[in-house]
C-alpha cells in the first residue's frame, strides 16, 4: 500500500464517528439509514463520514434493487496493523518490566 492510501486510511480513522460505523459494519451490511440511527446528525453528515471512509477504500457501497447497503473492506485497515504490529513487542517487553517491577516492590512492602 503506498504512503497516500494509508494517509488516507489513517486520516479516515481519525473521527470517532467513522470507527464506530465501521464498528457497526463489522457485524454486517448496513444502510445509511441503519447506520445514521445511532448518531446524532443529519443523513448528510453521516453520508459525509461515509464518502470519507469509501474514499479511503475501507467501505463499498451496493446497489440491490431499492436498497443500496454498505459493507465493510478490511483491507486498508490490515495495512494499518502491519504499519503497528512492530511496535506490541515494545509494548509487551515495557509491560512485562512494569509487572517485574511491581512485583519487586511489592515483595519489598511485604517483607
Amino acid at each position: 500500500m503506498s504512503t497516500d492510501n494509508l494517509s488516507l486510511t489513517l486520516s479516515a480513522l481519525a473521527h470517532p464517528a467513522r470507527r464506530s460505523i465501521l464498528a457497526r459494519l463489522s457485524s454486517g451490511e448496513m444502510t445509511v439509514a441503519e447506520l445514521s440511527e445511532p448518531f446524532d446528525m443529519t443523513g448528510p453528515a453521516v453520508t459525509k463520514h461515509l464518502n470519507v471512509l469509501e474514499r479511503a477504500g475501507l467501505i463499498e457501497r451496493l446497489r440491490d434493487a431499492q436498497r443500496r447497503p454498505c459493507r465493510l473492506r478490511p483491507g486498508p485497515l490490515k495495512d494499518v496493523f502491519d504499519l503497528v504490529d512492530p511496535y506490541r513487542k515494545f509494548w509487551d517487553e515495557s509491560f512485562d518490566r512494569l509487572d517485574e517491577l511491581l512485583a519487586e516492590q511489592g515483595a519489598e512492602n511485604a517483607g
